[in-house]
């Protein structure tokens, strides 16, 4: 006797997409809805079971409703020349009134009870516009102004080569070497008043002569200012590291 139609309505009816890349799980989605009068009970099979995974792949399906079945394919390395041979069956029969235990229906069930559908599996690789279409990020005007001064602060925090506390301590160098080289100056500026001074004195008198306290102070002043010239490059040196690594 040859078997019944299939009574459940398969959404899609002849074959099931995969979308790719496949390189993880892809999922497509089988809708099985049973407009009968009676419950019934189905199945989900496949020629690749290490291949997929069906939730569910069994169970009933009231009378008037419908049952969303997932199909899962696995990660594999798709080959384009290489045609997909894998096919799944919906098995299903109508449930006895008083049903207690599914397995028992399935292995009692007479071969005219049983009603099945065949689809094929399709594996779908996106086109190439369409993948640079959905990797095209969306950016408003505002984003776009906003990702450009982040950007443009991040340079400044990436380029510190030396943490706070070693900048902290140049920083207070530098402000010693500025209080020094100003005491300098204003030694250097005494002394020359000084000197002014020793000079007029000296033009006043009618012999000069030089005392070994007036060349004790021309060597003195000769000290501090290339004390204060070798300061003054030293701080010039400090101020350029300092401002390499502010930039």
């Amino acid at each position: 006797m040859a078997r019944q139609d299939q009574v459940l309505l398969l959404e899609p009816q002849h074959e099931l997409k995969f979308r790719g890349p496949f390189t993880d799980v892809v999922t497509t989605t089988l809708k099985l809805s049973n407009p009968t009068d009676r419950n019934v009970c189905f199945k989900v099979k496949t020629t690749a079971p290490r291949r997929y995974c069906v939730r569910p792949n069994s169970g009933v399906i009231d009378s008037g409703t419908s049952i969303n079945v997932s199909v899962m394919l696995q990660p594999f390395d798709y080959d384009p020349n290489e045609k997909s041979k894998h096919k799944f069956m919906v098995q299903s029969l109508l449930a006895p009134p008083e049903m207690t235990d599914m397995e028992v229906v399935w292995k009692d069930a007479k071969p005219e009870e049983l009603m099945d559908s065949k689809l094929r599996c399709v594996f779908v690789m996106p086109l190439e516009n369409d993948n640079m279409h959905d990797a095209e990020p969306k950016v408003s005007s505002s984003s776009s102004s906003t990702l450009k001064s982040e950007s443009s602060t991040l340079p400044k925090s990436a380029s510190a080569a030396l943490d706070d506390t070693e900048v902290k301590k140049i920083m207070e160098e530098s402000r010693r070497l500025q209080q020094e080289v100003q005491r300098l100056r204003q030694e250097n500026k005494q002394m020359r008043e000084d000197d002014g001074l020793r000079m007029r004195k000296n033009t006043a008198m009618s012999a000069p002569q030089p005392s070994s306290s007036s060349s004790g102070v021309g060597l003195k002043e000769e000290g501090a200012s290339t004390r204060l010239l070798a300061l003054s490059v030293l701080f010039f040196v400090i101020g350029v590291i300092i401002g390499k690594l502010l930039l």
